[in-house]
């Protein structure tokens, strides 16, 4: 495995300035909905990255956004800690081993599903009105749960990506009874156990951009910092909406790849 690539990253100021918004704005979103690498990644492929280094770059720019609406919403109180170690832990493994089976595994028959999914899961939200609004009885035990959707989700991550946020939001919710404003604060944690996995498989695989990176990593500090807090202030007002527009941006998205 190639040493890590530590490149300078030779862009304008106004290129600089467009990193910092489209972080700011992915952060925004992504604290809230997920779905933030429907607006980091075109940004970066536009700005000159290969398709391998635009995805390394884009787990480094994410885990700074993941990181920090994990600590506002545990500043809130909205995430069990001690409860959720076993999803870390499991979310940790599965997205090392997707990482690492994404050199060997075609995502193709993923390519196909995940849109289907996710407008499956844009429809559900939008016929279901009182969807989260208030705390359910389990369908599931946490152990269990967070074994079993953990490695599944963060093996998802690790290997192919997109929609995951959706994917655990809705977990939470239909499976342990969340309401969306917790289930999005765990969602985040298990964001950032499965985008440390894969930054680090990135890392030493020599497939990132630090300028670019960290310069979309200050702007998400600051857009999920914003978007942590509207949630937090203002509960489930915000998801829904996103939550529907963001699982039919990644389908749009992922559609129009399969076009081309």
């Amino acid at each position: 495995m190639a040493a890590p690539e530590l490149r300078s990253f030779s862009i304008s100021g106004v290129s600089y300035l467009l990193l910092f918004g489209t972080g700011t704005a992915a952060g925004f979103v992504d604290s809230i909905a997920g779905g933030g690498g429907v607006i980091t990644l075109p940004v970066l492929l536009n700005v000159g990255l290969g398709p391998a280094e635009a995805l390394g770059t884009n787990k480094l720019q994410a885990t700074f956004g993941s990181a920090s609406a994990t600590w506002h919403y545990g500043q809130a109180g909205l995430i069990s800690m001690r409860a959720s170690w076993p999803g870390v832990i499991a979310t940790l493994i599965g997205a090392t081993a997707g990482s690492l089976g994404v050199r060997s595994l075609a995502p193709a028959l993923l390519r196909w599903l995940i849109p289907w999914l996710l407008i499956a899961i844009a429809l559900y939200v939008l016929l279901q009105p009182n969807l989260g609004k208030r705390a359910r009885k389990p369908r599931c035990g946490l152990l269990p749960f967070h074994l079993l959707v953990g490695l599944a989700l963060g093996f998802y991550d690790g290997f192919f990506g997109p929609g995951t946020g959706t994917f655990w939001a809705m977990a939470y919710v239909i499976l342990l009874g969340y309401d969306l404003r917790k289930a999005t604060a765990h969602t985040k944690l298990m964001n950032l156990s499965s985008n440390v996995a894969s930054l680090l498989i990135f890392l030493f695989a020599g497939q990132m951009h630090f300028g670019a990176g960290l310069c979309l990593g200050a702007g998400q500090l600051v857009g999920a910092r914003l978007g942590s807090h509207l949630v937090i202030r203002d509960g489930a007002r915000w998801i829904r909406p996103l939550l529907v527009t963001m699982a039919l941006a990644i389908t749009v998205r992922l559609l129009w790849r399969q076009s081309t």
